[in-house]
């Protein structure tokens, strides 16, 4: 599919929430602490972050805006918690087994534009993921 500047793409969502698995894509620069940080001076790279990490093992690169909040709790960006909380009260189906960050500041667009958010969204389509969840810094 092709991107646009005038049009968003749009797919209808018809499935239950209550049955729906549910992935988190940060823009917020989240990564597991052992991964190899963004570059802050532009990044277009993710990170894939298992379903089952523990939010104390992650944490974000990104000096375009203030991450202190972030730092202090993850969920304020990347609400992984919240997801477990959702699942656990039947609101969602489940959480999914692979979720995604990536630094929203890149000089490179283009190549997010042609190659990471389609690699993103071919991984996203190959996994079990309903719906997903985009959140930012």
């Amino acid at each position: 599919m092709q991107l646009s500047r005038r049009a968003i793409p749009y797919t209808p969502f018809t499935k239950e929430l209550s049955g729906a698995t549910i992935a988190l894509l940060s823009t917020a620069g989240v990564h597991l602490k052992s991964q190899t940080p963004y570059d802050v001076e532009g990044d277009s790279s993710y990170r894939e972050i298992p379903g089952d990490v523990n939010a104390s093992d992650l944490t974000v690169t990104h000096n375009h805006y203030d991450t202190s909040q972030a730092l202090q709790d993850i969920n304020c960006v990347f609400p992984i918690d919240r997801l477990r909380e959702l699942h656990h009260d039947g609101v969602i189906g489940g959480v999914a087994p692979m979720h995604f960050g990536m630094m929203g500041y890149t000089l490179r667009m283009r190549q997010v534009i042609d190659e990471t958010a389609p690699e993103i969204a071919r991984k996203i389509e190959h996994s079990p993921t309903d719906a997903v969840l985009l959140t930012g810094g």
